[in-house]
């Protein structure tokens, strides 16, 4: 399963793998996100991915929602700290279609000053979402606690207070400051041959004019643990505890990868969710994430319970993070853990959405991406030493971060 590469003398890169599914999927992926913002254009990146559907040079919002799901497919975008994409999934034959439209989305969309304001009323209604749910904001949260005073910790969607100055003028100066063809990538994953892959997109893209990123991204480096006890109301604590952790380069980044999912990962079988959750009935949901970006990462654990619970809980957690960096694995825990993952990133690459969106966002960092192959056997060079490793590094007590959403009910 290896990947094919082509960039276009514009800059713009391609990569692909034909595959036999009936179905394809294709990524238009630049890299720049919220931690490009200036701080009074804390949310600015997010509504340009909602405003490219609010029309074009040629196309009113209906006729763009409209042209893929004409013919069956789908269409949507999102926004990250790092980068902006559009997708979608589509029957092979509508290739063109799909590609044609990115290109206009990308790079002919109007942002009409009426649909401005309509929409920033919608994104003030995603932030009150938020804000109604603390399982969801504790997370924004904590980004915000842990990266302190640095682009990378606000929250995506903005504030209030920023998105009411948003104009016209606006967009368009992060657009030319952010927007480079040298950054972008499209990925596609599919029944479709790499040959009409290139002539598709350099029939929509070849002839868009080469520019070059003239903002720089502000490296994260002044990390400082703290820990914050909010009161809200709600039956439920909410606690986060975590760290800063490996960025996308590091050579122990795929042991961390292997630690979390071992830790608090999506199965049922993590550490935490026995340990706690399964023998004690502490809480009806405890995990653990890990996210790399280009110069940082962060890890967190989260947990809800009875505020009369919150503090065991805590100490649970600890024990088991403490369990990791003080004892290795045998060999058999191990080589379990292994075949869990692989096992799981096979799963998730069935998905030809997941795999183009993950191949396209390694590719804009990276002049070559890992395949499936590839892959498993960096996971299967793990030792219990690298584990143990990384556990010291993101685990280490003195350096971890907490935030609680301590229930007012029992304060």
């Amino acid at each position: 399963m290896s990947y094919n590469y082509y960039r276009l003398s514009n800059g713009i890169r391609l990569i692909s793998r034909q595959s036999n599914n009936l179905v394809a999927h294709c990524a238009f992926m630049v890299n720049t996100g919220s931690r490009d913002e200036l701080e009074h254009e804390n949310g600015l990146a997010h509504l340009i991915e909602h405003m490219i559907f609010k029309g074009t040079a040629k196309r009113k919002s209906y006729h763009i929602l409209n042209r893929l799901e004409h013919v069956g497919g789908d269409l949507n975008a999102y926004t990250t700290k790092e980068e902006t994409c559009i997708h979608a999934s589509f029957l092979p034959q509508h290739l063109n279609r799909v590609l044609e439209l990115f290109s206009d989305l990308a790079f002919n969309s109007t942002f009409p000053a009426n649909e401005i304001e309509k929409e920033k009323a919608v994104i003030l209604d995603e932030i009150n979402s938020y804000r109604d749910n603390p399982s969801d904001e504790i997370f924004d949260e904590f980004e915000n606690l842990v990266f302190r005073g640095h682009p990378i910790g606000r929250n995506i969607l903005g504030t209030p207070e920023h998105l009411s100055q948003m104009n016209r003028k606006e967009i368009f100066r992060f657009i030319s400051r952010n927007y480079s063809t040298s950054e972008m990538v499209i990925s596609l994953v599919g029944p479709v041959s790499f040959k009409k892959f290139i002539t598709s997109a350099e029939s929509f893209f070849g002839k868009i004019k080469s520019t070059k990123k003239t903002a720089i991204r502000a490296s994260f480096h002044a990390y400082k643990p703290l820990h914050e006890h909010v009161l809200k109301k709600g039956y439920l604590s909410h606690c986060t505890i975590g760290n800063t952790a490996f960025h996308q380069k590091h050579p122990l980044r795929h042991a961390m990868i292997l630690l979390n999912n071992i830790l608090g990962g999506p199965g049922l079988n993590s550490k935490l969710n026995l340990n706690i959750r399964e023998k004690f009935g502490f809480c009806y949901s405890i995990e653990s994430h890990y996210t790399s970006y280009s110069d940082t990462g962060i890890f967190v654990v989260y947990f809800g319970t009875d505020p009369r619970s919150l503090n065991k809980t805590r100490d649970l957690t600890m024990k088991e993070l403490m369990k990791l960096i003080r004892q290795p694995l045998s060999g058999i825990q191990l080589e379990r853990a292994k075949k869990q993952l692989t096992g799981q990133l096979a799963i998730s690459f069935e998905s030809g959405m997941s795999e183009a969106l993950a191949i396209a966002r390694a590719h804009l960092t990276s002049e070559t991406v890992d395949d499936m192959a590839l892959l498993i056997e960096k996971i299967n060079r793990i030792s219990p030493d690298d584990l143990q490793e990384a556990a010291a590094v993101v685990f280490d007590p003195s350096r971890l971060c907490s935030l609680t959403f301590a229930s007012e009910k029992n304060n």
